[in-house]
């Protein structure tokens, strides 16, 4: 799990409303494929926000059924069954050479759950719309699109993952960060999961701390020196988790833009916490 000198082989894993905008106005070339990722934890399905308003030809993709498996033992939202994933993934008219762009309703946790698994099972083009649609000023369709399947056949191993062992091993070796709110991580409340508190040795890194105001990830320089910060630099071996694998994704996605490679501890505290032989550390020191 040692980073590679390239942290995340491919195009950059951003891409601004701007830039988008001008890829879907080009002519003679092929559009991305757009997928709807809109999912918010505990709130509403996304599925009604969507048919009121998309992005013209994006495709709704339901993060609780395709982009993640039955909640259980491996956590909340465990990672998905790779038949039903890329059964899902080539409904959506994804195929192995497509430019792929997720985008949710802002947040971009749930977009970065679908770029994460799509790199992970092997796809090599998949950007987020930094700011999701809360940041793009272009027309949205009612129209329900009917893409052509897409012939993509996930090869998952493309992007480091950890296991619970895996997790604690590296807390004690390297830099696990812990991505939920402070609080959560302090142990001083815990809405949803059975215990409060954090893997003992994981460091507090809010994901909501990569972002600006505006809601777009932060520069590729100041990412880089909040990370460093924490200890996480380009030659570390960094992990992450949250509750359940998703805003995990996105503290991936944002150290992927600060130039570092990360695993994912996608059955996060939501699994560890199920465990009572699995220790839990309190309070506001790392260690």
């Amino acid at each position: 799990m040692k980073p590679d000198a390239d942290p995340m082989p491919g195009p950059h894993p951003l891409v601004s409303p701007e830039d988008l905008a001008a890829e879907l106005g080009a002519t003679g070339t092929d559009a991305p494929v757009l997928l709807d990722v809109r999912w918010e934890l505990g709130g509403p399905p996304g599925r009604p926000a969507y048919e009121a308003g998309h992005l013209p030809g994006a495709v709704y993709v339901d993060l609780d059924s395709a982009l993640a498996g039955p909640p259980g033992a491996g956590g909340r939202h465990p990672l998905p069954d790779l038949e039903v994933f890329g059964a899902a993934m080539r409904a959506a008219g994804v195929s192995a050479g497509a430019r792929v762009v997720a985008y949710d309703g802002g947040q971009g946790w749930a977009a970065a759950r679908a770029w994460w698994l799509l790199r992970w099972a092997g796809h090599p083009d998949v950007r987020v719309l930094d700011g999701g649609l809360a940041a793009w000023r272009g027309p949205l369709s009612t129209e329900i699109p009917a893409p052509v399947a897409g012939g993509f056949r996930p090869r998952p191993g493309a992007l480091p993952l950890l296991d619970a062992d895996g997790a604690a091993a590296l807390a004690r070796s390297g830099l696990l960060l812990d991505a939920r709110a402070g609080e959560r991580y302090r142990g001083e409340v815990e809405p949803i999961d059975p215990v409060a508190g954090h893997i003992p040795g994981a460091a507090s890194a809010p994901t909501n701390e990569n972002v600006g105001r505006d809601g777009r990830f932060l520069t590729p320089e100041a990412l880089a020196a909040r990370f460093k910060e924490l200890g996480a630099t380009d030659a570390s071996e960094v992990g992450v988790y949250c509750g359940s694998g998703v805003s995990g994704a996105h503290e991936v996605l944002a150290l992927a833009v600060a130039g570092i490679r990360a695993a994912l501890y996608a059955g996060s505290w939501s699994e560890w916490s199920r465990n009572p032989g699995r220790p839990v550390a309190t309070g506001p020191e790392r260690g």
